[in-house]
């Protein structure tokens, strides 16, 4: 009890404030008694010393922001002397807390306090978690002070076993902030200050860490620079010293961009631009991102062809044979080409070869559906014509810049796709494909198309300028080939440019050449058969081309070819089948399966979609070629009272136009017709388009509207072999419409014999095939009369049929 009553005997001790410092029990520190304040504290205490034994004590109190901290230190002054700068000086050891209580009176000058010293004793032995946090502490201070080199340190550091000692030692750490030495002073409980001390020397370790791995990632990024500075320094000193073997002047990298600026064969004009970006090159430093600008744009430069030309072969004959062996069909292309060398030889023998700085080049747009053939024609093209080749797909194309180049001032800026394919061609006048020009898009970048308008006007591409080369560049002696599906597709401003060459698709026959000099050779040879192995008679080929594909190209032709070798050679593989094998026209169903498309004429009477009253057939374009339409109508039931007329099929504006014509021309002729038009005032007409998700408009079915009405009226059939197509007038007049050949040939394709076309029309059979007009029998007509009479079949034994009526 003595013992403890001993411990909280208060104290009168003079206060030594320590501005933005804190002493903790156990360290000794040095005070410069220079100090006002500090040497009337330590005054005070040797005044108080001589009437009581021992050393003189004084109470370190650190002061913050002119506050006094509620708990300072015992601290007895071993020492009264000189410093090492000669300061007097007084060296004061820290002995323990003390709680500051209320102030009191005594010798000097100094502020006097009471106080009560503060228990800080640890139970011993120590708890386990008490003994690992020791441990830890340690541990993470013999690692900092390792890394400061203060090894005396680490030993007297693991000397120390009392718990409140080893957390008051943390004192000495430069790393800490006025604030935690604070909480560590106030912190009475030895286990909770160790706890702290720990938890503050983890986390400046941690910092540490993170400094010194950013500190070596910008040495070595130095150490990087200084070792590629020293590298290039070495290598222009041997060049230097070879340029010096080899009697060369000596020069920098800028004068030999001069040197091959002045050795390349360029126009002036470029030469000038080229030149003046060599002087800039000179003039700038290495480090300057101009520079490397320059440089890329002077090695485009110089990559550019300028001067290089091939020589067109001007074997028109073989030019032709060229086109002929390669691509069946195809009449206008190949005449525009034969055309066009004819005269080129003609103006190079005249010495025309260049007139007002243009040359004789060529823009063609090659316009069908797929499959027939545009793509591969442009390499065609340049062999028969002894160019290079170069295609630039245009499909998806937003960015203007992709046509014209970006601005040398951005980032990653490369030229267009133009001076690109020129480039890659290594040629000024190649043959350059313009592949899917209908599928470019436009948007917050610009319009590619609109940027192509220059491109393809011959008036204007000799001096076509690419933002990125910002020279003049000749285009006049390019050949264009612009391929797409869908006219009404191009902007008109860009289609007035270009020579329109359509391509309408392949007839049956064109389709069985095809498939046998081109499809069936490269099929075997990606199956792995040889041409003695498997032969396809032609009835195979042509049920092929008629009954499983019904297209305008020979794309599905070909994947049907193909399916069908695939099989052959699985069955071979499998011991089912010997080689070789004979593919006849009645192999086809068990090696590919049924057909897809049988004529309406091959089919049952009873199961033709014409088979009953109100049922048409007539002819379309789409893009992907012509194609076969049914236009069905039928009558409302008249107790539903339900007048009109109804159309169904997803029908653009124009065509329900044509439907309200034909409607409004039977309600007023139809007593000349002989059609009881009663029933379409009284009854609803519902007219619809079978596959209705797809969508359709136009007018050329004016005619094959007002005939399945009149057939549902008149209770007369519409002829299986019959197909239509013509717009259709308010006074029964059928006016012209377009797409004619691509519908003879759909026509043909689907197995109709007898066409109606509008008279105004029959200029255009002169572009169909003479081999689809001789198959089928075109009836030019002028009079929606006319057409009744060569459609709709006679009633039969003079009975009508009846009416079909709308569910």
């Amino acid at each position: 009890m003595a013992a403890e009553s001993a411990a909280f005997t208060p104290l009168t001790l003079p206060v030594l404030p320590l501005d933005d410092e804190v002493v903790l029990p156990g360290m000794v520190v040095p005070l410069d008694l220079s100090d006002t304040e500090v040497r009337a504290a330590v005054e005070a205490a040797q005044a108080a010393a001589r009437s009581e034994p021992g050393k003189p004590r004084v109470l370190l109190v650190p002061r913050i922001d002119g506050t006094h901290a509620a708990t300072g230190v015992l601290g007895t002054v071993e020492q009264v002397g000189r410093l090492a700068d000669g300061d007097p000086g007084a060296l004061i050891r820290g002995r323990g807390r003390v709680r500051i209580g209320a102030g009191t009176t005594g010798p000097g000058a100094a502020l006097w306090v009471e106080g009560t010293r503060v228990d800080e004793t640890v139970p011993d032995p120590l708890p386990g978690q008490v003994a690992e946090l020791v441990k830890e502490y340690k541990a993470l201070a013999t690692a900092w002070l390792r890394k400061r080199g203060a090894w005396q340190v680490v030993d007297r550091v693991q000397a120390i076993d009392d718990v409140s000692a080893l957390a008051d030692n943390s004192g000495y750490s430069p790393f800490l902030t006025t604030e935690q030495k604070v909480e560590l002073l106030e912190t009475t409980d030895p286990v909770a200050r160790l706890k702290i001390a720990t938890q503050q020397l983890r986390d400046h370790l941690a910092e540490q860490d993170v400094a010194e791995t950013i500190a070596k990632d910008v040495q070595e990024g130095v150490d990087k620079q200084q070792r590629e500075f020293l590298l290039r320094r070495q290598l222009e000193a041997v060049r230097k010293e070879l340029r010096e073997i080899n009697g060369e002047q000596e020069g920098e990298e800028s004068d030999d961009y001069r040197a091959r600026v002045e050795a390349a064969d360029l126009p002036e004009k470029v030469r000038e631009a080229a030149l003046k970006e060599v002087d800039k090159l000179e003039r700038s430093s290495d480090q300057s991102p101009e520079g490397s600008w320059i440089r890329t744009w002077l090695d485009t430069v110089l990559e550019m062809p300028w001067s290089e030309r091939t020589e067109d072969a001007y074997d028109i004959q073989g030019a032709q044979a060229v086109l002929d062996a390669e691509h069946a069909g195809l009449e206008d292309v190949k005449e525009r080409i034969t055309e066009y060398l004819a005269v080129r030889k003609r103006r190079g023998d005249r010495g025309l070869g260049v007139v007002g700085g243009r040359r004789g080049g060529a823009v063609l747009a090659l316009v069908g559906p797929p499959g027939v053939g545009k793509t591969s024609l442009g390499e065609s093209v340049a062999h028969a014509m002894g160019r290079k080749f170069v295609r630039v797909a245009l499909g998806g194309v937003r960015d203007e810049a992709e046509i014209r180049g970006h601005r040398r001032t951005y980032v990653g800026a490369l030229p267009g796709r133009i001076v690109r394919a020129i480039k890659e061609a290594g040629s000024m006048n190649p043959v350059v494909l313009l592949d899917e020009i209908d599928k470019v898009g436009s948007d917050f970048r610009g319009d590619p198309a609109a940027a192509l308008l220059e491109v393809l006007d011959p008036a204007q591409n000799h001096t076509f300028r690419d933002h990125y080369l910002e020279v003049e560049l000749d285009l006049s002696d390019v050949v264009f080939l612009a391929t797409a599906n869908v006219l009404e597709a191009i902007p008109e401003a860009l289609l007035d440019r270009m020579e329109l060459v359509r391509l309408d698709g392949y007839t049956e026959d064109e389709k069985v050449v095809i498939a046998r000099d081109h499809l069936l050779p490269r099929q075997l040879e990606r199956a792995g058969l040889d041409a003695d192995e498997v032969t396809v008679d032609e009835g195979a080929l042509r049920k092929l081309a008629g009954e499983y594909t019904r297209e305008a190209g020979v794309r599905t032709l070909e994947r049907s070819i193909a399916r069908l070798l695939r099989k052959v050679a699985a069955q071979h593989e499998l011991g089912e089948r010997e080689l070789p094998f004979t593919v006849t026209e009645g192999e086809l169903r068990p090696l590919i399966g049924r057909p897809h498309h049988v004529p309406e004429s091959a089919q049952d009477p009873a199961e033709r979609r014409t088979a009953v009253p109100g049922v048409a057939t007539g002819l379309a374009v789409t893009g992907a070629g012509g194609d076969v339409l049914y236009v069905e109508a039928s009558l409302a039931d008249p107790e539903t009272g339900a007048a009109g007329l109804t159309l169904t099929g997803q029908l653009g504006d124009v065509m329900k136009e044509s439907a309200q014509i034909a409607l409004s021309f039977l309600r007023s002729h139809g007593a000349e017709l002989e059609l009881p038009v009663g029933d379409l005032k009284d009854r609803g007409a519902h007219i619809h388009f079978p596959a209705g998700a797809v969508p359709k408009d136009g007018p050329s079915a004016g005619v094959t509207m007002t005939t399945a009405l009149a057939s549902l009226l008149s209770g007369r059939l519409v002829r299986t072999d019959v197909a239509m197509t013509g717009e259709v007038s308010l006074t029964g007049r059928v006016l012209p419409i377009g797409g004619v050949k691509q519908k003879l040939l759909a026509a043909h394709r689907a197995g109709i014999t007898t066409v109606i076309i509008p008279k105004r029309n029959e200029p255009d059979l002169d572009d169909v095939p003479a081999q689809v007009l001789d198959k089928l029998d075109v009836h030019a007509v002028t009079d929606v009369r006319q057409v009744l009479e060569l459609a709709l079949a006679p009633a039969t034994n003079g009975a009508e049929r009846e009416v079909p009526v709308a569910a």
